[in-house]
C-alpha cells in the first residue's frame, strides 16, 4: 500500500483511500487518473479491486463467431470490416440455411455459445433473425445465443415498427440468450457524429440494453478508445455506463476495444502504445466499481500485452480462436491469423501465476484447470474451433 499512502499527490492519497474502502471514486478523479497518474500507480489500485473480486481467477469460454454479413449500410470511418452495397460483390451475405450449416459444423465440438453479429442490411430483419434464433435453439437448445448490437436491433425494429421493448421480447422469445457490448464505440456525439455518424445514438444504445436488462437477461458493454477521442470523452462513456448498471444491474462485462488503423478511414491515426492500453485497462476496474468483469480482447491486443492486462484489473481474456471472426484481423490486430487450443490458452494464464477458469456466457463455472495436469489429458489439445468477438 505504500505505493500510494507515501505520494504527496493529495488527490491520489485520496482515491487511494476510497479504493481501499471500497468506496466509488467521482468522474474528476477518473479524469485526473487518465491524465496525471503513473501506470503502477493505477495498475496497483486496478489489481486490489481485481484480487478482491476473483483472487487469481482468470476466466474464459469456448465459443464460435457467425458473422451473416460484412455489407453494411453504414460507413463507420473507425471501420476495416464492412463493405458498402455498391461493393457487396467484396463481402458475403449468408443465406439462413448457410447459417445453420455453420452452426451444424459445430456439433459434437465442446462450444457453449454461439456469437452473431454482422452488418446490417434489409434482408436480415426482425422475422429473419427470430427465425434464425429458433433454429438454432430447435438444433441445439443448449447451445447459448449471444446475439446482435444494439445497431442492428435498433434498425430492424425501426423497420419492423415495433418498440425497443416488444423488438426484445420478441428476440427473447425467439430464443436470445445474451447481447454483446458491440456498437457502443463512443458515446458522446462529439465524437460519435464523426466516426459513427447514422447509427443509433448513445441513448437508443443504452435503452436497447435497458429494455433486455428489464427482462432480467444480462449483456455486455465495450468502448473503442484510441482514436480521436479524449480522456473526458472516456470517462463520459463510462459514466454513461455505470449510471445504467446502477439502474438495471443487467451488464455482465466491459470490454475496452482497442482502434486499430489498417484499411480505413481514420488509418492516418498512430495506434496507442501498449502503456495506454494497460493504463486503460486499469481505470476501467477502478471507475466501473458496480461492474463485476473486465475483458480483453487478445486477438486485438496480442498475446503478451493480454497477460500483463491480468495484473492491471483484467479478469477474463476471452476464448479460444479459430478465425472464424474477421472484425479486428482485417483491422490489422496483433493476431492476424487467431487460433489458441484450450491446454496453450490455459498455460497462458498459468505463465503469469493466475488460475485458469472456464466459464459459460453467464460466468458459471466449467472448469477450474488448478492442478490440471494436460499432459495426461489429451481431451484438450486442439480444440481450436472456439472463437470470440465483439463480446
Amino acid at each position: 500500500m505504500k505505493i500510494l499512502e507515501n505520494s504527496t499527490k493529495p488527490i491520489l492519497k485520496e482515491i487511494n483511500k476510497k479504493v481501499l474502502s471500497g468506496q466509488r471514486i467521482t468522474t474528476a478523479e477518473g479524469l485526473y487518473l487518465f491524465e496525471s497518474a503513473s501506470l503502477a500507480e493505477v495498475g496497483y489500485l486496478a489489481n486490489i479491486i481485481r484480487e478482491k473480486k476473483h483472487g487469481l481467477k482468470t476466466y474464459f469460454n469456448r465459443n464460435f463467431h457467425i458473422e451473416p454479413t460484412n455489407v453494411c449500410l453504414y460507413t463507420c470511418s473507425f471501420c476495416s470490416y464492412s463493405r458498402l452495397i455498391k461493393k457487396r460483390e467484396e463481402g458475403w451475405e449468408y443465406t439462413m440455411e448457410e447459417i445453420l450449416e455453420l452452426v451444424k459444423a459445430y456439433d459434437g465440438k465442446p462450444v457453449t455459445e454461439v456469437h452473431i453479429v454482422g452488418g446490417v442490411l434489409p434482408q436480415y430483419d426482425l422475422k429473419f433473425y427470430a427465425d434464425l434464433f429458433s433454429a438454432i435453439k430447435k438444433h441445439r437448445p443448449e447451445l447459448h445465443i449471444k446475439a446482435l448490437t444494439p445497431v442492428e436491433y435498433h434498425y430492424i425494429f425501426k423497420k419492423a415498427k415495433v418498440s425497443y421493448a416488444e423488438g426484445m421480447k420478441q428476440m427473447l422469445d425467439a430464443g436470445l440468450d445474451s447481447m454483446p457490448g458491440g456498437g457502443a464505440e463512443i458515446f458522446h456525439p462529439e465524437i460519435r457524429d464523426q466516426i459513427a455518424g447514422g447509427k443509433c445514438s448513445a441513448d437508443e444504445w443504452l435503452q436497447i440494453h435497458k429494455e433486455w436488462h428489464l427482462l432480467g437477461k444480462r449483456s455486455n458493454a465495450t468502448m473503442l478508445y484510441g482514436h480521436i477521442e479524449n480522456y473526458a470523452h472516456r470517462m463520459d462513456h463510462m459514466e454513461k455506463l455505470r449510471e445504467l448498471q446502477d439502474e438495471t444491474s443487467g451488464f455482465q462485462t466491459f470490454i475496452p476495444l482497442k482502434f486499430r488503423n489498417k484499411g480505413n478511414q481514420l488509418s492516418h491515426l498512430t495506434e496507442v502504445n501498449t502503456i495506454e492500453d494497460l493504463k486503460n485497462y486499469a481505470i476501467s476496474r477502478i471507475y466501473l466499481d458496480n461492474f463485476e468483469h473486465i475483458k480483453a480482447y487478445w486477438p486485438m491486443i496480442g498475446r503478451t500485452t493480454a497477460q500483463m492486462s491480468l495484473a492491471f484489473g483484467v479478469n477474463d481474456i476471452d476464448g479460444t480462436i479459430d478465425d472464424t471472426t474477421k472484425i479486428y484481423s482485417m483491422a490489422g490486430s496483433e493476431e492476424t491469423n487467431p487460433a489458441l487450443s484450450t491446454y496453450d490458452l490455459v498455460n497462458l494464464i498459468r505463465r503469469v501465476n493466475k488460475k485458469a477458469i472456464e466459464r459459460d456466457t453467464l460466468y458459471n463455472i466449467i472448469t477450474d484447470f488448478e492442478g490440471h495436469k494436460f499432459e495426461e489429458d489429451s481431451a484438450y489439445r486442439g480444440y481450436t474451433s472456439l472463437p470470440v468477438v465483439n463480446n
